[in-house]
């Protein structure tokens, strides 16, 4: 498999070595944290280390509680809040849709940004940083003032760009180990007061039952640590934007502000299905939106938020880079793209 090129680094990226590491060390510590003797209490200690690292490198200075990952830290925050409405744009994961299935939609125009002119009064609101499947950036301190005016509370879901932008003035922030070089299995949320969420037994104190993660923990704190310039992605991102669009591509949401890192891109006439498979066959791992969806036969939500209609949204691909990503595999990617779309306008 090394001689493949891997493309999907927004579905989840490999795990660095310095996290490798420190969970390897981690699992040293083998007892529980909960535990009140000495092993126990040595493992309470190295968990709080981690999570103060977690902390530091967000630069956070609230309270942050451990979960397994993004999904459950959504979850816990549109389940737990104290606070009566719920409202989510329209394109939220689907992990926060689930999460809230009865919400009031807050709608996005053509290029993916909310409008806030909707936002409820009262409510718990979720809104994203940056999106997972377009990479298209909201204005983090519109919407924080926004949302603030209303005596609203936002939740915002920083599980995507955690690796490259600073974390939000927001109520409660979702983050996730695994999109940045750490390991599965961990995520926590950010909580500015956790008197805005009713605690429901168990761990992290009272807000999240289960034996704490420990390893998981210290990996997670080493993948933020490590996290290195992904100012070249700008350039790389540029450059598939001008492939595609030379091969008579489509850019998702081209006049938003994106993610250097994450992009989608249109073949008219060509389903993404057939396009993943020629592209798999050449070696390449690319994705049909998020990894939590694109195994379904319906089309993005976020898409057709936007205004594409199913057909369209059928035919989108998502291409998402990693620090690690070189000039070799874009060009690699371009080339068989480009070639594939020659053929399907011949046919």
């Amino acid at each position: 498999m090394s001689d493949r090129i891997y493309l999907d680094h927004a579905a989840t990226t490999p795990v660095l070595p310095e996290v490798r590491e420190a969970v390897a060390e981690a699992y040293a510590r083998w007892a529980n944290p909960s535990s009140p003797h000495a092993e126990g209490r040595a493992a309470k200690a190295a968990l709080e280390d981690a999570r103060g690292r977690i902390k530091a490198a967000l630069g956070w200075e609230h309270e942050l509680i451990l979960t397994g990952g993004a999904t459950e830290s959504a979850t816990l925050a549109l389940t737990q809040a104290r606070i009566e409405g719920r409202a989510i744009s329209a394109v939220e994961h689907d992990s926060v849709r689930r999460a809230a299935p009865h919400a009031a939609t807050i709608r996005v125009d053509a290029e993916g940004m909310v409008d806030l002119a909707v936002a409820p009064q009262g409510a718990l609101i979720a809104i994203q940083t940056a999106n997972s499947e377009t990479g298209v950036i909201q204005p983090f301190e519109a919407i924080g003032a926004t949302i603030h005016d209303l005596g609203s509370l936002w939740l915002a879901d920083a599980a995507q760009p955690a690796a490259n932008l600073r974390v939000p003035d927001a109520d409660l922030i979702i983050v996730s180990a695994h999109k940045l070089g750490g390991p599965p299995g961990i995520g926590a949320l950010l909580v500015r007061d956790l008197a805005m969420l009713a605690p429901i037994g168990g761990q992290e104190k009272g807000y999240r039952g289960g034996t704490e993660n420990l390893p998981g923990a210290t990996g997670f704190a080493a993948a933020l640590e490590a996290r290195g310039s992904r100012e070249h992605l700008v350039g790389l991102r540029r450059r598939l934007d001008e492939g595609v669009r030379a091969a008579g591509g489509e850019i998702v949401a081209e006049n938003s502000i994106r993610l250097p890192e994450i992009a989608s891109y249109r073949l008219p006439g060509t389903a993404a299905a057939a396009q993943l498979i020629e592209l798999d066959m050449a070696g390449i791992a690319v994705s049909a939106g998020s990894a939590c969806s694109s195994g379904t036969l319906k089309p993005s939500a976020v898409l057709t938020a936007m205004g594409w209609s199913d057909e369209q949204a059928r035919e989108v691909i998502r291409v998402s880079l990693a620090p690690s990503t070189t000039v070799r595999e874009i060009e690699r990617f371009l080339e068989i793209w480009t070639r594939f779309a020659e053929r399907r306008r011949a046919a």
